[in-house]
């Protein structure tokens, strides 16, 4: 059963190549296969993590809505998981997908496409404990 603790999978890991790169729709569909299955707090994180990146393609593509809705779902499934799982801060992840969706309804649907790029979250891989820095 995976969790938290866990060292990230070869998936995973993928999902964060794909996630950072922006193929925020690729990204999803990795996640879901990891998604599919789990249970707990790894079902939150990876549904959280999906929905992020699903909400990033949606704002790309001129969904308001979805962006919204999808950042605002992501981020409060990954506030159910530790601020730090399977060595991704979700912590972070939580934050800069607040500012997104804040940002994006402070401009409005016609205008979202203004958004500063700055701000697009990347997922970012914590040393394993114990590890060099």
């Amino acid at each position: 059963m995976n969790s938290c603790t866990q060292s990230p999978s070869g998936a995973l890991l993928r999902a964060l190549g794909e996630f950072n790169r922006g193929d925020w729709f690729e990204c999803h569909e990795t996640l879901e296969e990891l998604w599919v299955g789990s249970e707990g707090e790894i079902r939150d994180f990876y549904q959280g993590l999906l929905q992020v990146a699903v909400g990033l393609h949606h704002w790309r593509e001129g969904n308001f809505k979805g962006a919204v809705l999808l950042l605002a779902s992501g981020a409060d499934k990954l506030r159910r998981v530790r601020p730090v799982c399977q060595r991704i801060d979700a912590g972070e992840l939580v934050m800069a997908a607040d500012r997104v969706r804040e940002a994006l309804i402070t401009l409005g649907a016609g205008r979202m496409a203004e958004l500063d790029t700055g701000i697009i979250p990347l997922l970012r891989l914590v040393p394993a404990a114990g590890a060099e820095p």
